[in-house]
């Protein structure tokens, strides 16, 4: 074995000490917010340390913080902000958790900034809007607004956060109706990298509220969002299990649902299945936002027999807690987009239900994959456009899906091959609708992979507004470093 050189080792001596450096810088900001916070700190020998920093969906983004910080209020959340910047040391910020980019919502050494202390939901039935907590979880959000019998547009997955769902862009089962998640925030609360805390709305700093619809972290911290309500409580649908045979004349349904010119935009749906698990099959989402049975919308799918139909009137609430949700112990998910045509239709079913990959990931130690077939109707893009000066998307306002491949898998030692085989898959779903020129130059960031570029594809033009914006609200570049995970400004 070859000996180190005088220089290699003295590289070594310096990475070591700066590493001991930065971990102390650590530790000495970590005690002195506990100092000012007590339990709203929680270190490494802590009881409740190991749990907290556990707690992300997804085992791939698991991390040892140097601590865990849950302020309960806007006020602590910009001592914390300001106290950190002013360390140095780098940070990140949890609303649920949910997300599997490595970086975003957890962090090796550093600060997590865990939000889940700003946790309250305030309706006002005269301005018909609820001021929520990034904190929260959407079940909470709707479980607390389901006294009045309003409701907002916010996740379909009960468990997912708030925060990064709503910065995202987020697909709401009301998408046709008003529009993006992001679309139907009147405020956002915001703490920069200053401590300072500002309103952005339509008339409050305007540039950031609309870099904030689908700009991520990359601008401050947002501490509570102003949502708009809506007098929508009881709804028809459920679920509709079939088995993978059914799956040709469920993709010719939905290409019939999706071609429609006049969409009925109460009617919202999402094919699920599991190519590599026949005994899940396929499953329908099926919403109606009307207390309304088999209404119209849905003809397409009248004559496809499935092993299980729990479709049924219910509050829209209670539809959505009974969707399922697969117990994953490590996560990962591509998105991809493109306009309606049959024959691409059909040649992204052959590649998601038989694409040689598909062997290679169930190969892996409990390796599945699923994809997710999600109709995005012209309304809602136009919705978007018309509300308070639009979003930072760059959304087409036509007829397309948003397709997601979620791959789980068991042993860390698996990682690259399940990124890869997926990747993989994309590429073709990718290329396929490239070469038929339907292609949507869009890739949706709830669901997208860590190395997808989901902001360079809101377009060049918008991409420089989000750039400017940032240089206006951290011209120091805090959420560009010292928050260097999630998707960041290219």
């Amino acid at each position: 074995m070859a000996r180190p050189t005088a220089f290699q080792a003295l590289v070594g001596l310096v990475l070591l000490f700066c590493s001991a450096v930065g971990a102390s810088q650590d530790h000495a900001l970590c005690n002195e917010i506990k100092t000012k916070l007590g339990n709203d700190t929680v270190q490494p020998t802590e009881d409740a340390y190991e749990a907290l920093s556990t707690e992300n969906w997804s085992q791939t983004v698991w991390a040892k913080p140097s601590c865990i910080i849950q302020p309960s209020s806007t006020e602590e959340l910009s001592y914390v902000v300001s106290t950190t910047v002013k360390w140095k040391v780098k940070f990140a910020v949890r609303s649920g958790g949910h997300s599997v980019v490595p970086g975003a919502a957890n962090i090796n050494g550093g600060v997590l900034i865990d939000m889940a202390k700003i946790d309250t939901v305030e309706y006002d039935a005269d301005k018909k809007v609820a001021v929520v907590g990034s904190g929260l979880r959407w079940k909470e959000v709707y479980t607390s607004l389901d006294q009045y019998n309003v409701t907002v547009v916010g996740g379909r997955v009960l468990e997912v956060g708030v925060g990064g769902l709503t910065l995202g862009g987020g697909l709401s089962y009301l998408a046709d109706l008003y529009g993006l998640v992001c679309d139907n925030v009147v405020n956002f609360e915001v703490v920069t990298a200053t401590g300072a805390v500002v309103n952005a709305n339509a008339t409050s700093n305007p540039d950031l509220f609309w870099a904030l619809k689908g700009g991520a972290n990359n601008f401050g911290i947002v501490s509570k969002f102003t949502l708009k309500t809506y007098d929508i409580h009881d709804a028809w649908g459920g679920v509709r299990v079939y088995s993978l045979d059914a799956l040709p004349q469920l993709f010719d349904a939905m290409y019939q649902y999706q071609s429609v010119a006049n969409k009925d935009p109460y009617a919202n749906i999402m094919l699920q299945a599991f190519p590599t698990n026949a005994s899940i099959g396929a499953i329908l989402n099926i919403v109606y936002l009307k207390p309304e049975e088999e209404p119209e919308a849905f003809a397409p799918f009248r004559n496809i027999t499935p092993l299980a139909d729990l479709t049924k009137l219910q509050t829209l609430t209670e539809l959505m807690l009974a969707a399922p949700v697969p117990e994953l112990t490590r996560v990962n998910w591509f998105s991809s987009s493109f306009t309606n045509d049959k024959e691409l239709f059909d040649e992204v079913a052959e590649i998601v239900t038989k694409a040689p990959e598909l062997d290679q990931l169930t190969n892996l130690t409990a390796g599945s994959l699923a994809f997710g077939w999600q109709p995005i109707s012209s309304s809602a893009v136009l919705a978007g456009q018309a509300s308070n000066g639009g979003n930072a998307l760059g959304l087409q306002p036509v007829n397309q899906t948003w397709l997601v491949l979620d791959v789980g898998w068991w042993s860390p030692e698996d990682d690259k091959k399940a990124h890869d085989y997926t990747l993989s898959m994309i590429n073709k779903v990718d290329n396929a609708s490239k070469s038929s020129g339907h292609y949507v130059d869009y890739i949706f960031m709830n669901d997208a992979a860590a190395d997808q570029p989901v902001i360079e594809s809101y377009g060049a033009k918008n991409v420089a507004k989000l750039k400017n914006t940032a240089r206006k609200y951290d011209p120091n570049g805090v959420f560009q470093t010292l928050a260097s995970g999630g998707f960041k400004l290219p």
